[in-house]
């Protein structure tokens, strides 16, 4: 894919731009950020206030930000705001969206059809979440985050082994259980609440270590109480906000300048780059393994000839490649064969992985 990428004017890095999302969105160059992430209105449809049993008011949202007359009008205001950051990401960028049952699902079928390829949706489920005081419903104790590349073709950025270290070595599921937003963290001025939807920054800190690099521009069309932006600087990134509300940005702001960058020495993330793929036939081929030669497990508990078709054979005649005898042998459904075997050379067992990366330095296939 072709890198198309323009710049932003510097003058508008690591700031928040006040002013109309839509207004601001159109005057961003194409292919210019690396990633976004929104947290649009949710078009929550409140039409009366709810009380607790005890008969306190209960602080919703029911800001006028968040309203909209009728779905067709938060369809097309949600189609141009999305239709603009499809246009201004790069080739290889991501957008996430953020959004509740009350509009997910609709932003979800539009970004489909702008030509995004959505790549997980991630279950945000709240461990504090806010009681269902009636008592009608189920506790609406979770939202849901899109992501989704640019494009099907997209090379977009995950890292894939940083995270499965950040969850214990286990794979990071499409699950997150984190708070919401609360105590410290809340903003407030004068005892209020500074905005009704305030993130917390571990979400963010997830989404931004997890498909940005450092250095990367982060776009938030709906910056509100700043939490994009923080992250964003916590972690080595760049940011740009959009927000039309004065009063958010002056409070995001003074978040924003308490925030210490982590050193740059401590935001390595390991590369999820796969070797280049090296059949054992290549090997033969190079005269880096003889047809004919005997290769081992390495405690030579199993041993198998090698053929000329590249696949082996044993003394008792199991035969497969060398991913499918090893797991044949070991009793298991898949193995990775260039794990598992090893040849002799100087009178010492050697993996013949440590052949395929010879085989690869050799041929500098490591830059193709």
């Amino acid at each position: 894919m072709i890198d198309k990428s323009n710049a932003v004017d510097k003058k508008l890095i690591n700031t928040i731009i006040h002013g109309d999302c839509l207004e601001v969105l159109r005057n961003l160059p194409d292919n210019s950020i690396d990633l976004i992430f929104a947290d649009p209105p949710y078009n929550l449809q409140l039409e009366n206030k709810l009380f607790r049993p005890n008969q306190s008011l209960v602080d919703g949202v029911n800001d006028k930000w968040d309203k909209f007359s009728s779905f067709k009008m938060y369809d097309d205001f949600s189609r141009e705001w999305l239709k603009e950051c499809h246009r201004i990401l790069k080739d290889n960028g991501t957008i996430w969206i953020i959004g509740s049952y009350h509009n997910i699902f609709r932003i979800g079928s539009i970004i489909q059809d702008l030509g995004y390829w959505i790549l997980n949706d991630v279950i945000w489920i709240k461990s504090n979440p806010m009681p269902n005081f009636k008592g009608t419903r189920f506790n609406n104790a979770h939202e849901t985050l899109i992501w989704a590349a640019k494009s099907k073709e997209s090379k977009y950025t995950f890292h894939y082994r940083s995270m499965k270290t950040y969850n214990g070595d286990l794979q990071m599921r499409s699950d997150w259980f984190l708070p919401i937003c609360s105590g410290k963290e809340r903003l407030k001025k004068d005892g209020e609440k500074v905005h009704s939807t305030q993130k917390p920054i571990e979400l963010l800190y997830r989404v931004i270590i997890s498909s940005s690099k450092t250095g990367d521009l982060i776009l938030d069309p709906f910056m509100g109480s700043g939490t994009t932006a923080a992250a964003a600087k916590l972690l080595g990134r760049n940011y740009l906000g959009i927000e039309k509300e004065k009063f958010y940005i002056e409070e995001a702001e003074k978040r924003i300048c308490k925030i210490k960058p982590i050193d740059e020495k401590y935001l390595y993330q390991v590369e999820d780059i796969k070797p280049p793929r090296v059949p054992i036939g290549s090997l033969i081929e190079d005269g880096m393994i003889s047809v004919g030669e005997k290769i081992y497990s390495k405690d030579k508990k199993f041993s198998a000839t090698i053929l000329s078709s590249g696949s082996l054979i044993t003394e008792n005649s199991l035969s497969g490649s060398i991913h499918k005898l090893s797991a044949k042998l070991l009793g298991k459904q898949a193995n990775n064969g260039w794990k598992f075997w090893y040849v002799i050379r100087k009178g010492k067992l050697t993996l013949i992985d440590q052949l395929r990366e010879d085989y690869i330095s050799k041929y500098n296939l490591s830059k193709m």
